[in-house]
């Protein structure tokens, strides 16, 4: 018994994070099916940079290399306002060091794959206190998926917003930019 319980229940949790339950749906799909073309064309195997910032000023990013699928590289750089005394602070991570700095503004280490599965099932679900942004660059590829909960005032984004994703090089093949 308690099995069919289990069951009822993964598939309760499953079908309610259908794509039909997110905001955007149908730009998602068309996102979705570009981003899987750019996977095949850049055989897995690209950079994309994760920006952000603060009403005050201060902004970060984090540039996440992908090499055959898996998470290489992670760099970050933290650039404080401009009237702040705070200094910039940067560093890289290669694939043996990776997720050993702890600041919170840096972006996880995961694949686009994984970011496409958190606007599904997370950023982009449909809510009824948020407000949701989807946004795609000029190929489709997703650039912002997230929300922000209804009635907050300063830096409430719960999401990704992402400033480019670029195909690399890999054994002596070009780069191709997107």
């Amino acid at each position: 018994m308690k099995v069919l319980i289990s069951l009822i229940l993964c598939l309760s949790v499953f079908s309610a994070c259908e794509k039909n339950d997110i905001n955007f749906n149908s730009d998602f799909e068309k996102s979705e099916k570009a981003w899987l073309s750019f996977k095949n064309t850049s055989n897995n195997s690209y950079q994309y940079t994760v920006v952000g910032g603060s009403w005050v000023g201060s902004g970060w990013e984090t540039k996440l290399t992908v090499t055959d699928g898996m998470v290489t590289e992670r760099y970050y750089k933290y650039t404080p306002a401009p009237d702040s005394k705070q200094p910039i602070i940067e560093w890289t991570e290669n694939e043996n060091e990776l997720n050993t700095h702890t600041d919170p503004a840096a972006a996880e280490t995961i694949t686009l794959d994984k970011v496409y599965e958190k606007a599904q099932l997370d950023w982009l679900v449909k809510r009824d206190d948020t407000e949701t942004y989807f946004e795609v660059d000029t190929e489709g590829l997703i650039s912002t998926a997230g929300y922000v909960p209804n009635g907050c005032a300063d830096d409430c984004f719960v999401g990704i917003s992402i400033r480019k994703i670029e195909m690399i090089a890999i054994l002596g093949v070009n780069a191709y930019c997107r």
